[in-house]
């Protein structure tokens, strides 16, 4: 499955494609025939749960694990026999990888001595990442006297500072706290806009950071691609019952094909026929739909319309969610309601819901 992203209709040109890759360990393929096409200076997240293959499309890229199927380009070359240290990309660990022992001016400008640059240009370029994420003033200090926000600064300065024209990351903020993980990552947000040349792919289970990240999202299971798409593509129409699982569509509901006495034609979910904006007229099996919680209205209405036995009201601030028992043979439906609207709910009592056709997605099985 391919995956195409960037600014516009691939001005910039390909950063990245993987073709058909490959990788085996003993009998198991970890990845399984990955295909995917990057454009230059687009923001790329690969999202999925772990050990679906995302940190090995990182490593594939940047060289090192070689694919034992498929090929490797960049910027429209072949590289699935060049070496990482050939390859002009940077990376940015989870856990920083910082030398202890080396200053942060020492920790920037590591890359750089080993390229044997002249001492004038490796201040300049160590000054210049310095400022891109705001450390400047913080050269003399070592690593053990930073906060974990701002080690991981220090490591995107050192990747940065080589002038790659492909950055990854490989989950750089799960090490942190909740708080300072939202911040550095409106940070990573603003340096991509200050460097639209330098394309960025981003790995993450964090489905909130994929989205807020990211131009595309390519969602992963299994050592396989399995939707591209833009971020509001992905997370209002996923394809398939993973990926809306996977991105929170908490309420997934199934039936058969019915025709309604309107002629309009309709799925049977338990006792009720549910309007689609799209119902297949030749359908093998049950009928996939899911509906987010927070598309779920409290109250009837003309269409849609579902009772069910309130099983659990949790409070979670300004909202609060409601969890109904509709029958015996189908899964508690979610409703994500603001806190005024349920007060006085009470466990067992009956609650009426309803939902637009148009909020219903219909789901590959």
């Amino acid at each position: 499955m391919a995956g195409t992203s960037g600014r516009g209709p691939m001005a910039g040109g390909q950063a990245i494609r993987l073709h058909d890759v490959a990788v085996v360990y003993g009998d198991r393929r970890v990845l399984d025939g990955v295909n995917l096409t990057v454009g230059q200076g687009s923001f790329v997240t690969l999202l999925g749960p772990s050990g679906c293959g995302k940190s090995t499309t990182l490593r594939v890229i940047a060289g090192f694990i070689r694919p034992a199927e498929g090929r490797v380009y960049l910027r429209g070359k072949e590289v699935t026999d060049l070496p990482p240290n050939r390859r002009q990309i940077g990376m940015v660990y989870q856990h920083y990888a910082l030398f202890p022992h080396m200053t942060v001016f020492e920790n920037v400008a590591f890359g750089l001595r080993v390229r044997r640059l002249p001492g004038g240009v490796i201040r300049r370029r160590v000054g210049e990442v310095l400022e891109l994420v705001k450390l400047v003033g913080w050269e003399r200090a070592h690593p053990r006297q930073l906060s974990g926000g701002m080690q991981q600064r220090v490591a995107v300065a050192r990747a940065l500072a080589i002038a790659p024209d492909i950055l990854l990351f490989d989950e750089p903020l799960s090490a942190l706290d909740a708080k300072l993980r939202v911040e550095l990552r409106d940070e990573l947000r603003a340096l991509h806009r200050r460097l639209p040349d330098t394309t960025m792919v981003y790995v993450t289970h964090d489905q909130e950071e994929a989205l807020a990240l990211s131009d595309t999202v390519v969602v992963m299971n299994s050592g396989t691609v399995v939707q591209v798409g833009t971020a509001r593509e992905v997370y209002e129409r996923p394809r398939t019952r993973f990926c809306a699982e996977f991105l929170n569509m908490r309420n997934i509901l199934e039936g058969e094909r019915i025709a309604g006495a309107d002629g309009v034609p309709r799925v049977r979910v338990g006792p009720w026929p549910v309007v689609l904006p799209h119902v297949p007229g030749t359908t093998n099996g049950r009928i996939v739909f899911g509906v987010r919680p927070d598309r779920v209205r409290a109250g009837p209405t003309a269409v849609n319309r579902l009772r069910g036995e309130v099983r659990d009201v949790v409070y979670r601030g300004g909202a609060a969610t409601v969890r109904l028992r509709l029958a015996e043979d189908l899964p508690e439906l979610e409703l994500d309601l603001p806190s005024a609207t349920v007060n006085g709910t009470t466990v067992g009592a009956a609650f009426d819901c309803s939902f637009d056709p148009a909020d219903c997605v219909l789901l590959e099985r």
